[in-house]
């Protein structure tokens, strides 16, 4: 899950590794779970979307409210509720049809068919030939069957006028977070490692500008924020954020981010406030010892085993509005010793201070060439004192710094004398 690539950013496998197959399994299974409703069937429900009519052509459902050996054929036009009446259709059985016409609702219903039967719902409408799948009878209930004429010169059409609408010059509007992102917590290499699986969706048929980047500013102690694979070339970091630039296509921009909390505590609180309304937040983390999860935004907090043996806490939440901030405890986390680190910091840092003192500090001169320069200095100044006085020219106190200078003159000398490698005559 970890390998991050993108154009115009470096790879930062060595810090955010390469995918894994127990987050794959795990995104396949929740989003499973999530429009089943198991997690929290409201917003599933919420996210029923109105089924691809060409999709459902032919395809036979079991229908409980069907007498047994019933068969109910519904012919529509280009979409569901678009429906035909007074079609005429036909169901064939062992090579027998019978023959009926549809109501206002557009469907004809068969019976009088025995569990097993396999029979083949037929109708042509405007010349063009629509057959269903083989339906088996079931033992309980009937089945029920649509057939869809002109799905395939209407879906063209879609794709063309949504083409049409892509190419047409961005207006202002606004994009959501779609409910199928999620934030996912796992452990790497001891690492506590923060995905964020987002999906950016504009709903308008036209390219939407929100009028600025969207802005997703990390959680403090966030480090070597990246992108993953698969995230939109409109994405990029700069520092602690993470900028989605418009305008949005129609539908979905993804951005995946990754980044790790190399120095958390025992208890970790994640802040991440979201520059647009998120439909249905969800996180995962991956469980450890006794580990939580906890946030108030948060609700049915669950287990879930995945494939691997690893054990995630799931919770999903209601809509987040544009500026929301979405607070996340996790706490019992095994936190790492920090004493050894700080330690070694600590001595790193006196060996580098000790190499600075002696690189830049002057070098301190032996005992006995001490001793010779200061000897000079006397001598020097006892011979300018002499040649101003023969000169006529002394100094006001050339009379009373002569006798301190032989003095220390002598001092010298005999400190020449007892220093290491003087003796009889070193100081002359």
């Amino acid at each position: 899950m970890r390998h991050i690539s993108s154009p115009g950013l470096k790879s930062r496998r060595s810090v955010l590794g390469s995918p894994r197959a127990v987050l794959v399994a795990l995104f396949v299974t929740v989003a499973g779970l999530l429009a089943g409703g198991v997690l929290d069937p409201r917003p599933a429900l919420a996210q029923v979307a109105m089924p691809d009519a060409a999709q459902m052509s032919g395809i036979p459902l079991p229908a409980a409210e069907l007498a047994v050996g019933t068969v109910s054929v519904r012919i529509v036009r280009e979409r569901m509720g678009n429906n035909i009446a007074g079609q005429s259709v036909s169901v064939t059985f062992n090579g027998q049809s019978k023959t009926g016409t549809t109501d206002a609702q557009g469907r004809a219903e068969f019976s009088g068919y025995a569990p097993g039967d396999t029979v083949v719902a037929t109708a042509t409408v405007d010349g063009e030939v629509l057959f269903s799948q083989e339906i088996t009878m079931p033992s309980r209930g009937g089945i029920r069957v649509a057939l869809v004429a002109g799905a395939s010169a209407a879906a063209a059409k879609e794709r063309a006028a949504a083409e049409a609408a892509a190419k047409e010059p961005p207006r202002q509007g606004v994009v959501v977070i779609g409910g199928d992102s999620r934030i996912i917590v796992e452990f790497q290499s001891d690492v506590l490692t923060v995905f964020y699986i987002l999906e950016i969706v504009n709903n308008a048929r036209t390219p939407i500008d929100v009028g600025a980047p969207l802005e997703f500013t990390l959680p403090p102690g966030a480090a070597s924020p990246s992108l993953m694979e698969g995230s939109s070339t409109q994405a990029s970091v700069r520092g602690e954020s993470v900028l989605v630039s418009g305008p949005f296509a129609p539908g979905v921009t993804s951005v995946q981010i990754g980044f790790s909390l190399p120095d958390h505590a025992s208890r970790v609180t994640l802040r991440q406030r979201w520059p647009a309304a998120w439909e249905r937040p969800f996180v995962a983390v991956e469980k450890i010892g006794d580990m939580q999860l906890q946030s108030a935004q948060l609700s049915g907090v669950e287990n879930f085993n995945a494939d691997g043996g690893k054990v995630f806490l799931l919770g999903n939440g209601g809509r987040l509005a544009a500026g929301d901030e979405l607070v996340v405890d996790i706490i019992n986390l095994p936190a790492h010793d920090m004493t050894p680190r700080w330690t070694a910091v600590g001595i790193a840092a006196l060996i580098v201070l000790a190499g600075l003192y002696l690189a830049f500090a002057p070098a301190a001169k032996p005992e006995r060439a001490a001793l010779l320069d200061e000897k000079a200095r006397l001598m020097r100044d006892l011979v300018a004192m002499e040649e101003r006085r023969r000169a006529g020219k002394p100094k006001p106190k050339d009379a009373e710094r002569r006798p301190a200078v032989m003095a220390e003159l002598e001092r010298v000398l005999a400190a020449l004398d007892e220093a290491p490698g003087g003796g009889e005559g070193a100081a002359a």
